[in-house]
């Protein structure tokens, strides 16, 4: 076999591998509201106790978002009886039931590190004010796997009846 005839065959190989890491992870994406960072936010996530599982809430500032795709996280900071506590959430978890915006923030930094040596109120953040009311987005897969092809012979096939209409003004 010649020497570029066996590259060729790893680079097939390769793409071919890339392509079903890429719908793999696809597959896994999650519609989100759109945020970014300076936003107030409320995350709903799971935790399991044990055998018991339960919602936990934790809401603080959005000090940064890093990555893209299925890798992509984000760093909530809260002040917590004084103490400042930060978290990290990968975006696209299932254990991430619902992401709300309590507030929009107004910072002019994607990275909001400076926050960490502030107390007080001098770790706030101003907030937006020109902002429309917030769309609800169901936290669904943003590519829903597809249906499967009904066979011809099923009763689901058939289209459902349509009712008659009763004409305007009469019943």
């Amino acid at each position: 076999m010649p020497c570029g005839a066996r590259l060729l065959a790893i680079e097939l190989r390769l793409l071919c591998m890339s392509t079903v890491i890429e719908s793999l992870e696809r597959a896994q994406l999650r519609r989100l509201p759109e945020f970014q960072a300076g936003d107030r936010v409320r995350v709903h996530f799971q935790v399991i106790e044990g055998t018991r599982r339960r919602t936990q809430i934790f809401e603080g500032i959005v000090i940064k978002r890093q990555g893209h795709g299925v890798r992509e996280t984000f760093t909530v900071r809260k002040q917590s009886f004084g103490v400042g506590v930060e978290r990290t959430f990968p975006l696209h978890s299932p254990k991430i039931e619902r992401i709300e915006i309590a507030a929009r923030g107004d910072v002019r930094r994607a990275k909001l590190f400076y926050l960490r040596d502030r107390v007080g109120k001098r770790a706030r953040v101003r907030e937006r004010r020109s902002v429309g009311p917030e769309p609800m987005i169901e936290r669904d897969l943003l590519h829903a796997p597809a249906p499967e092809a009904e066979t011809e012979g099923s009763p689901s096939a058939e289209p459902a009846p349509e009712a008659p209409e009763a004409p305007v003004g009469q019943e």
